[in-house]
């Protein structure tokens, strides 16, 4: 089994032989999708006329404040939008696919933030309110896995339940790190738009755990989730994390064969 973490702007940026590539291998091999699309979701809040704020913690990671009517939002358009658009596209290639979101089946279970500590203009630290993101904790296989077993190809988006059942901002590349521990994968490939982790000025082709934990803090912003994503993955059991370009010819037979990409494994 192999899950795929794909951007929510899918469409844009993907090399052209990605559907038919994505269609030989889950004729072979069962496969999962999980997806992300951030940029999407503050395009249409700024349409709706919601302005978006993005708050920076003190180790300098960037990421959306997410109020009440911004879950909403980002529920609406994570699970609305890209995820049927996603759906739609493998439809067309013939692969039976099927958009859930993290909250069916309670397959993702976050921790809601209470308090986020956050470095203001001014470089000063300060705590504000949670809001409604949350840091996955627990994760339920069982509907993945029933839709896997009859012949679907799951589509996942990063909404996960609270303890309250609050729906919950969740990190793409975590929420993909988590289903495939949930589900026992032999992989898990993050398609992004770079070849991999580069390291000074080098792609830096294989790590071990251990190797890739010890990386983290020299990885900058953006990378350093995928990592960390990567990390968790192999924590729960799964064989090997990748990370791949989605800018080369087939390339998620490309990442599966190692070329020109990052693999993480657990020793």
């Amino acid at each position: 089994m192999i899950v795929v973490k794909i951007g929510g702007s899918v469409v844009d940026g993907l090399h052209p032989s990605t559907l038919a590539d994505i269609k030989a291998i889950a004729e072979k091999e069962k496969l999962v999708f999980v997806h992300g699309g951030g940029k999407e979701v503050t395009s249409t809040a700024t349409k709706l006329g919601k302005e978006q704020k993005f708050i920076v913690s003190p180790g300098g990671v960037r990421s959306r404040y997410t109020d009440k009517e911004t879950a909403e939002i980002y529920t609406m358009v994570m699970s609305g939008k890209i995820n049927k658009a996603i759906v739609g596209m493998l439809l067309r290639q013939g692969i039976k696919a099927v958009g859930i979101a993290g909250i069916d089946g309670g397959i993702l279970k976050a921790e809601r933030k209470k308090k986020l500590i956050i470095v203001n203009e001014k470089g000063r630290k300060m705590v504000i309110d949670g809001g409604y993101t949350g840091k996955i904790n627990d994760v339920d296989p069982s509907l993945v896995n029933k839709l896997v077993e009859a012949g679907y190809v799951p589509v996942v988006s990063p909404i996960a339940l609270s303890e309250d059942f609050d729906f919950l901002n969740v990190d793409g590349d975590r929420a993909a790190a988590y289903v495939a521990g949930g589900i026992k994968a032999d992989k898990v490939i993050f398609i992004t738009n770079v070849n991999g982790l580069m390291l000074n000025e080098k792609l830096v082709t294989s790590l071990t755990l251990e190797q890739a934990k010890d990386a983290l803090p020299k990885i900058g912003f953006g990378m350093e989730k995928k990592v960390l994503a990567c990390t968790e993955a192999i924590e729960m059991g799964v064989k090997e994390a990748i990370i791949a370009s989605g800018q080369v010819d087939n390339p998620v037979s490309s990442a599966i064969a190692h070329k020109n990409c990052t693999v993480i494994t657990p020793k």
